[in-house]
Parts: structure tokens; sequence; C-alpha cells
């Protein structure tokens, strides 16, 4: 995939692009691929019934150990076998999630956010670009160059099976990390077969980390590249 050039790109938080592009007051919405639950509480503050939906056991313990900010719920569950009713979401988002689905269901995966999706439902798609600190960061173990073009295109692909596009556009994102033990925790929540290559190369990791993250008084923080597709069922 070509680098784009981020000169231009605005610096903004997660919740705040969400916001501006999502009235969320009121909403039944699926946060497919939650993770630990961050971006499921900022829409639950905004107003929206969140259900955070993850496959994997060890982020859903993240999730459930916080504290209930409102009506947000967690389940297990996977992208492309959606566990949610017909026609039951005003909002479908996959935050840094889609590239995460195994390479032949991304159809699935947009196929069943569109089956779950009212009627002028909106998907909001965004997926961490393949640049920037972030990306180098965990390159070594984690290159996703060629994961992240295809699950673009197969966003793209999706406006031929019901949807329609809305707007593309990017932004930057302040990625926090306290340390790297930190870092590592994150890492290995999200896949924990990545254990062992931190034990194994943690020196170098640790050398990395410092070279692409700029420390402030309160950790390490690391400039990560987003491109959000708003999509609409029709």
């Amino acid at each position: 995939m070509t680098e784009i050039d981020n000169s231009s790109i605005p610096t903004k938080g997660h919740g705040q692009v969400l916001g501006e592009h999502l009235f969320l007051g009121g909403k039944s919405v699926l946060d497919v691929g939650c993770g630990a639950g961050r971006l499921t509480r900022i829409m639950t503050q905004m107003g929206a019934t969140v259900i955070g939906i993850d496959p994997g056991i060890r982020q859903l313990e993240r999730a459930w150990a916080h504290p209930v900010i409102g009506s947000e719920t967690y389940i297990e569950g996977t992208a492309e076998n959606l566990p949610a009713e017909d026609n039951s979401a005003n909002i479908i988002v996959f935050f840094n999630s889609l590239h995460h689905v195994p390479i032949n269901q991304f159809g699935n995966a947009l196929n069943e956010a569109y089956r779950a999706l009212k009627g002028s439902g909106m998907l909001y798609i965004a997926e961490p670009m393949a640049q920037g600190p972030q990306f180098e960061l965990a390159k070594p173990f984690n290159d996703e160059t060629e994961i992240r073009s295809k699950a673009y295109k197969a966003i793209k692909g999706a406006l031929k099976n019901g949807f329609l596009e809305q707007k593309e556009l990017m932004y930057a994102a302040d990625v926090y990390y306290s340390d790297f033990d930190a870092y590592r925790e994150n890492s290995t929540a999200i896949n924990p077969a990545r254990d062992h290559y931190f034990r194994k190369k943690e020196g170098e990791l640790r050398k990395r980390f410092e070279h692409y993250g700029i420390k402030g008084s309160n950790g390490w923080h690391f400039t990560q590249f987003i491109r959000v597709n708003l999509l609409k069922a029709k």
C-alpha cells in the first residue's frame, strides 16, 4: 500500500472523531471487537446503549473488570457470526478490529453487520494505517501491512453489497502506555501467543519502544494514523 503523506492529518481523540460523525444519544450500538471496552464506555457516556462484542476472553475479562458506566454490556462473539438479531442496531462500530477478523471472513463480517443493522443504520469502521510510530513499534511481531490493505479492499467491496459510502477521513491519535510493561500487557491481551515473542525479544522490543515513543510526564506516547470509513445501510 502506498504510504500517505501524514503532514496534514489532524490529531484527535477516538471518541472525538466518532462523536463528530455519529449521533449516539438513544442509539443501539454494537461495538464489534471491543477489546477492553474503552470505546464501549465512551459511547455509553455519549448516551448510547452499547453491547461490546469480542472473541477473546482475556480481553473481555479486562472489560468486565472496569466499573459499569451505564447500560453497557459485554458478550463473547465473532464478527463473522455476530451474536445479534436481524435489524437490531442503529450503529455498528468496528474500531481497530476488522483486520483482526480471519482474512477469508472479511466479507461475511461485513454482511453480518448489514444483517444486524436497521434500515439506514450506520457502519463506522476505524482501521489503523500501516505507517507511523505505533505501527513501526509493533512491526517486528505484527507486520499488518498486507492484512490492513485487504481489509480496506473489503470495506470498498461492501459498497456492492447494500452499503452506501458516506465519507472517508483520516486522523492521528495519541496512543499512551504508562511504561513498557503496560505495552506488553496490552499487546499480549490482544493475542496471548505473543507472550513467547515478548519473553524472547524483550531487549530488542524495549529499544524500539524507547526509539519510537515520546516520553512525557505521564508515560510514553506513540502516534497512530487512523482511516475511518462511514457506511450507511440501504
